[in-house]
């Protein structure tokens, strides 16, 4: 069983350059939506709290670094 999906002209083309040649639209349209579930299934590792404290607590750490060795931040500021 088949179904139309309308897309305006623009859209078709937007699509038509990440569709690889040898595959369907059928094929694409499968790969573009596993692709979207996957990413968001990935971008889900941010809520854990763990994780997001450790990523501060070492952002913190190298902020204190880079402030203790001053000549590295005077370098970046041109100073």
């Amino acid at each position: 069983m088949s179904t139309t999906i309308r897309v305006s002209d623009r859209t078709k083309s937007m699509l038509a350059v990440l569709k690889e040649d040898d595959e369907s639209w059928d094929e694409f349209l499968s790969r573009l939506a596993r692709r979207e579930k996957d990413v968001d299934e990935l971008a889900g590792f941010a809520g854990d709290d763990a994780i997001v404290g450790h990523m501060e607590e070492a952002n913190d750490e190298l902020s204190e670094s880079l402030d203790a060795d001053g000549s590295r931040t005077d370098d970046l500021l041109g100073q």
